[in-house]
């Protein structure tokens, strides 16, 4: 009975060390050599840099702005706001009071800010708080304050959006979509202050 523990022993930690040098090892160094060959910039995190080569975020992951120069993202229920080590919904439903007032509250500011209809994404957040995408329509409806803000024309502020607007994926797939941070470097090369103004 020993021998035959044994001899089923060896192959099962031989199959063990293979398996875990294949799959623990090499796969995730092929994968890992893949991607930096064929998508170099998105396996590295898809990065925005600065014009001085400095990187100041992912186009991938929304940041808090608050200035009124700037296109603002959506609410973040991520830990503080845009917390990637605490991604995740509010987890609050339609009968929660403490979302009808933050709700409430916000739609208060925006209509405070100006007149117009107000994109629901603008007041809601996203599931996992870290979205970096607007609506065209939440975009638009920002385009007054910025341009007042920055002292630009209105038109040239709505031309920038529509210069930034991404389609639907594969023509069908999602919604239309502005990427904030990508906006709003642009608004700072526009201006040319550089990325650095950012609050």
């Amino acid at each position: 009975m020993l021998n035959d523990f044994s001899s089923a022993l060896r192959p099962a930690l031989v199959l063990t060390v293979l398996f875990a040098l294949l799959l623990g090892i090499a796969y995730p160094l092929a994968l890992t050599g893949v991607g930096q060959l064929v998508f170099p910039r998105q396996a590295n995190g898809s990065l925005l840099r600065d014009g001085g080569g400095r990187v100041i975020g992912s186009d991938l992951i929304g940041q808090s702005f608050t200035a009124p120069g700037y296109f603002h993202g959506r609410p973040s229920a991520a830990g503080t706001g845009y917390d990637a080590s605490a991604s995740s919904g509010s987890n609050l439903g339609p009968a929660s009071q403490v979302l009808a007032d933050r709700v409430t509250q916000d739609l208060a500011t925006l209509r405070g800010e100006q007149a117009g209809k107000v994109a629901p994404d603008q007041v809601t957040a996203s599931a996992s708080g870290l979205d970096p995408h607007i609506s065209p329509e939440a975009a638009l409806f920002q385009a007054p304050r910025v341009a007042r803000a920055r002292g630009l024309p209105v038109a040239r502020v709505t031309a920038l959006v529509g210069e930034h607007r991404e389609g639907r994926l594969l023509g069908v797939l999602g919604e239309p979509r502005v990427n904030v941070l990508e906006l709003n470097q642009a608004l700072d090369s526009m201006a040319g202050t550089g990325a650095q103004a950012r609050p």
